[in-house]
């Protein structure tokens, strides 16, 4: 009569250690690769934002009271969500420098979010 054989729990560990190895490698690339992508996708969104801020000087000859009237004028679609702090509320509206004469409340936009990127810039300063 043959016998059925199957693994041994020698095997069974040796196994698991080497897919827990491959695992603790793995794991911290993916979790850069998520940060990066955050970063570059808050870039993005400021990039746009900034050029709406700028679209919107250039016709109206001033700049504006907010992000929100940006939206109502139809210079973006909606404020985007900051990816670092998962929330539209968290942007910072700078006003124009005091050595500009200008009207309007938001001269640039900056991230709420605290502390450095992979690059160790601070998030406050991009």
């Amino acid at each position: 009569m043959a016998r059925c054989r199957g693994f041994t729990l020698v095997e069974l560990i040796v196994v698991m250690a080497i897919v827990a190895l491959l695992a603790s490698i793995a794991a911290p690339r993916y979790l850069n690769s998520l940060q990066k992508g955050r970063e570059t996708a808050m870039l993005q969104s400021l990039t746009t934002m900034r050029d709406a801020i700028d679209q919107f000087a250039a016709d109206k000859g001033r700049y504006p009271e907010s992000l929100q009237e940006l939206v109502a004028l139809r210079y973006m679609r909606a404020v985007p969500e900051d990816p670092l702090t998962a929330s539209r509320e968290t942007w910072v509206e700078l006003p124009p420098p005091t050595d500009m004469q200008a009207d309007g409340r938001v001269w640039d936009v900056r991230s709420g979010a605290a502390g450095r990127s992979a690059d160790g810039r601070l998030y406050a300063d991009w």
